[in-house]
């Protein structure tokens, strides 16, 4: 089971890969990879602040600083101001970005259509409740707020 659990993983994460580097060499020339990474983590995390952002990967608060204000300046990261606490930012991906990790969720769709062709309805619903329990609760130290 775990091969091929990783293996499907893998092949998510190459499709989405593979585009990032086709678009790095395109029109998002002024991203790097490091940064497209960041970004996806921001965009995984739902409006984090730089501080939960900074934690999540395991970066230092001003290293995080650094990286999130080279995307905000690159336009693919907004800043907007806490409604709690004024000197506190919540982080948003811009539509530049979203056009760029628009393809991991077309790709997504693509192969959730393809199991709807495949699989029974019941099959189907089996998997969907065993991939909620793996990402509620199997996997506790990568929730998502």
């Amino acid at each position: 089971m775990q091969s091929v659990f990783k293996n499907v993983y893998n092949r998510f994460k190459l499709h989405f890969y593979r585009h990032i580097f086709a678009s790095l060499g395109k029109e998002q020339a002024d991203m790097s990879v490091m940064e497209a990474l960041a970004a996806e983590v921001i965009y995984a995390l739902g409006n984090p602040t730089v501080g939960e952002f900074a934690a999540t990967v395991g970066l230092s608060a001003p290293n995080a600083s650094y990286r999130v204000q080279s995307l905000v300046r690159k336009g693919y990261v907004e800043k907007i101001p806490s409604d709690i606490d004024r000197r506190e930012y919540h982080l948003r991906v811009t539509d530049k970005f979203k056009k760029v990790y628009t393809i991991n969720e077309e790709y997504i769709e693509v192969v959730a259509q393809r199991m709807r062709d495949r699989f029974s309805k019941e099959d189907i619903e089996k998997f969907k409740e065993m991939l909620t329990v793996v990402s509620e609760e199997l996997m506790p130290e990568a929730r998502i707020k």
